[in-house]
Parts: C-alpha cells; structure tokens; sequence
C-alpha cells in the first residue's frame, strides 16, 4: 500500500509539473519541448524506479521479425548508436549500468533495458498526445519540434533497448553455459 501511495504521489507531482510547465512555456515552442522530454525523463524514471516491476509481459521478449536486429538496423540503429557515442551518451551511461562479464552484471543490464524501454514508451505516449493537440490547434509545422524530439529522445531509445536486450539475454545465456 506504502508504494502504491509513493506511486500514486509520483503521478500526482509529474502532473503538477506538467501544468506548470504548460502555463509558463508555450506548447507550440522549442523550448517547451525539449523540457517536457526532460521534465517527463526525471518524472518517468522516478516511477519507474520506485515501481522495481519484474517485467514479466511476454511484450519484453523478442519477436520473430526483430531476429538479429535486422528491423532496427534499416531504421539507422546504429547510425544512432554512433551518435550516442559522438555525443558523450554512452560513456556516461557506461559509468551508471557498467558492462561486466558476468551474471549478475548481465541480468542487471537486462533488466535495466527493459525498464528504460518502458520509461521511454511512457514518456513517448505522453509527448505524442501534445503533438497531437499542438499540431491540431497550432498547426503540424508547431509540432515539429515535439515530434523530432519525440523521436530522437524516445522512439530511438525505445528501438535502441530492442536492439540490445537479446544481444545482452545472448551473453547472459553463453555465459551460464559455461
């Protein structure tokens, strides 16, 4: 009940931001955009962080047509991949979920993909729904920025953790092999 509370409290002050943001940014701006991704990122990974869910939905598992990463590879995946790099992303990112070659190192990663997907789905709805309403009430040339930030920041992630979680499940199951 304590983290339902937490949980539910969570949801409540993301909301509040939210409508503060709102009031004092105009959604049609840039700048609007790139902070609602970024307030709705520490939202997001507030609650996904105190929900620790076991992610035991069969959505998690990879699908037949993702084998091999064929899919996300004609996406740009790893043109993506190499900007994440460019950018100092993925050094930073290695610091907080370091890479080991063991089990508990693997299965912590593995679990991490999963949670950053669902903050990143999370997050992707949310800002597809202000896309939407800007695009309707502004017009589509006001949404690009939410649209082009959705995509980078939460569309690509989301593939990106995709991509990935085999990969790591692979390692993880060679690794219990031996």
């Amino acid at each position: 009940m304590k983290k339902l509370s937490i949980l539910v409290f969570i949801a409540v002050v993301s909301i509040a931001l939210i409508y503060t943001l709102v009031r004092y940014i105009a959604v049609d701006r840039f700048s609007f955009a790139v902070a609602l991704n970024f307030l709705l990122m520490a939202c997001v990974l507030t609650f996904t962080e105190t929900l620790k869910s076991q992610f035991k939905s069969s959505y998690f598992n990879e699908k037949a047509w993702e084998k091999r990463g064929k899919a996300y590879k004609s996406f740009g995946i790893d043109f993506y991949r190499k900007l994440l790099v460019w950018l100092g992303w993925e050094k930073l990112n290695k610091q907080a979920k370091p890479v080991k070659k063991n089990n508990e190192a693997l299965t912590y990663l593995l679990y991490k993909t999963k949670q950053d997907e669902l903050g990143h789905l999370i997050i992707m709805f949310i800002v597809f729904g202000f896309t939407v309403f800007v695009a309707i009430k502004y017009g589509i040339v006001k949404s690009l920025p939410l649209l082009v930030l959705n995509v980078l920041l939460n569309v690509y992630p989301v593939l990106l953790q995709r991509y990935n979680r085999p990969r790591i499940q692979r390692a993880l199951n060679l690794s219990k092999d031996k």
